[in-house]
């Protein structure tokens, strides 16, 4: 059994995750375009993980769109995405809050016929180890 511990950009929200992580999807639909402002969300998910808030439980909300199962939890503070639960059965993780390493790597790109326009050829362009001169 693994654990993994996370948190918000501003660092008001920590937590610990106690279990396996068993998926982890790219998802390119638009729904998660709009809510991370990017081409796609990261997202890591586990029927049996248990989710434990260390600091800063009063700082976090959630939004779920209208008459989808799209759910963002956030911190109110700084913005940043943190883990939910859809579902009692189903913790959804965004890769990028973790503070730790994790082994489970990409299973799939979920919804990819809602990619960005321009999100092609992307390896094809400059890339730098850090904000250009």
């Amino acid at each position: 059994m693994s654990k993994h511990t996370g948190s918000c950009l501003c660092g008001k929200v920590t937590f610990e995750i106690e279990g396996d992580l068993e998926s982890f999807y790219l998802c390119h639909c638009q729904h998660c375009q709009k809510d991370t402002g990017s081409a796609f969300a990261a997202n890591i998910f586990s029927q049996s993980a248990k989710l434990r808030w260390l600091t800063g439980e009063d700082c976090i909300t959630s939004f779920t769109l209208e008459g989808t199962r799209h759910n963002k939890s956030f911190c109110k503070v700084c913005g940043s995405a943190l883990p939910n639960t859809l579902t009692q059965n189903l913790l959804v993780v965004p890769a990028g809050s973790l503070d730790t390493t994790i082994s489970v790597e990409p299973t799939a790109h979920l919804f990819t016929s809602s990619k960005a326009d321009w999100e092609k050829d992307l390896d094809k362009i400059a890339a730098f180890k850090s904000l250009p001169s």
